[in-house]
Formats: structure tokens, sequence, C-alpha cells
């Protein structure tokens, strides 16, 4: 059914993997509209109540994929991309059911907005997390600024979006990023201690709190996710975006210039 993800589905759970391997799941225009497609379809099932979100191979997901982005030229393709991730996300935030996002190896970038916007983030100890657009000269996508300015507040979300650092699942426990630490290997394990804690709560009525929350701020994610859309085609066009692609593809420090 689906090329770039897969989607299992058991009695009152289910369990969405990211599946480019090769790619270290780095999302492309078929993921998210994938991504999208099977979002919509859950929303449909009734009787999924908790959904997990992994990722196949080495690591949850390296983000965007940076072969699309070197063809820095093409703005109508950046247009409709952004679009394709609008809709996947707003589908997403609205899913009535609890999601997991668990997370091993790296999680970076447009991967990192995906993992932020679960109700719980696990990450193996020895995971590598990164809101990382900022060092090819772009901003947060996938609802990122939304996402972190609900877990961190504005003005930190503002100071790890600009740093762009690679946080250890350690630091981000502790900045309030992610909510569990699992030991190496055994992210899954954790995930589905929880999946069957949760299944054995009340969980209707967390469903109904989290509906309630989440369309009160629905509006804001919209506002943001449009924002993110026409900010990311501008930055596109800039000197700096492309001097950060191309140092990117050549292994060496990028010189920024402002334009």
């Amino acid at each position: 059914m689906y090329k770039t993800i897969q989607l299992e589905k058991f009695d009152r759970s289910a369990v969405l993997r990211l599946n480019r391997p090769d790619a270290m799941n780095a999302m492309d225009a078929v993921m998210m509209q994938e991504l999208t497609a099977c979002f919509e379809h859950l929303k449909q099932e009734s009787a999924i109540q908790v959904l997990l979100i992994q990722g196949e191979g080495k690591v949850f997901s390296a983000g965007g994929d940076i072969k699309a982005m070197l063809d820095a030229e093409n703005i109508f393709d950046i247009d409709e991309v952004m679009g394709y991730l609008s809709r996947m996300v707003e589908a997403y935030y609205t899913l009535p059911m609890i999601t997991i996002a668990s997370i091993h190896g790296a999680s970076a970038g447009l991967g990192f907005s995906l993992a932020l916007g679960a109700d719980i983030v696990i990450a193996e100890e020895d995971s590598k997390l990164a809101m990382n657009f900022i060092g090819i000269g772009l901003v947060p996508d996938g609802g990122g600024h939304f996402f972190m300015a609900e877990r961190l507040g504005t003005m930190k979300a503002k100071q790890i979006i600009w740093q762009g650092e690679l946080l250890t699942a350690k630091k981000a426990l502790a900045l309030g990023l992610i909510d569990y630490i699992a030991d190496p290997g055994t992210g899954l394990a954790m995930a589905d201690q929880m999946i069957g804690q949760l299944l054995a709560s009340p969980i209707l009525a967390m469903i109904e709190t989290k509906q309630l929350l989440h369309a009160q701020k629905l509006p804001t994610l919209q506002a943001v996710l449009q924002g993110e859309a026409a900010a990311q085609s501008r930055m596109r066009k800039t000197a700096d975006h492309k001097e950060g692609i191309e140092a990117f593809v050549a292994k060496r420090p990028p010189k920024f210039e402002g334009k």
C-alpha cells in the first residue's frame, strides 16, 4: 500500500514505521504524502487508541531529503512540498488517539519536528537530536516552531533553534524536549510497555483531554504552518541557504554573509 512507510494495526493500537532505511528515513515528498494519507486514514479508525511511530534501520529520521534541497532554484517544488507538509502535520496533530514517538540513533530537522509532535517522546540514551535547519540557512518546518515553543516556551525555543545544537538524550530530557530515556536498544520495549499501560488506563478520557487542548491550539498551529511555508520559500532563495547546502555537501564549515 505504501512505499516509504509501513502501518501495522492491532486491536486497539497501531505501529507506523518510517521505511527508507537506506536514506536514513529522510522525508521526501512521497513520504510526506504517504504520512498524510496514513494519518487521515487513522482518523477514521475509531478502534485505534494508541499510535507508535518509529524508524526502520539505524535511525528514527535524519530529517528532510537533502538531495531534493540541492535544486535550490525550484521554488514551485518547495511550495508544493510545504503544502504536503502542512496537511500532514495538521492531520497528525488532530489524531484522536495517543501518539508515541520512539527515537533511536538520530532524529534531526523535520524528523525531530515529527517526533516532537507526538504526545509522548521516548529516546534511547545514545540518540542524537537536533533542530538543525539553521545549518543550511533554513527555518524549522513541519510545525517545528510550534512544537518547540509548546515544550520550551518562546524564548528558549528561539535559542535552541538558533543554535542548531546536536543534543544528547539527557540534555533533551533536561530541557523538556523529550519525556523518557531508554537504555540503548530498549526504546521499543519501553514503548510497548507504555502502550500496555495506556490501554489499561481510562484512555477515552485521556483522548478527550488531548482533543480539547489541541482544538484550542489548532488555529495557532495552522498559522505557524502557513508562516513556515512562506518563510521557507523565502529562505530557499537566499545566498546563505545555497552556501549552507554547498558546505554540507563539501563537508566544510559554511561562510554565511546574511544575504
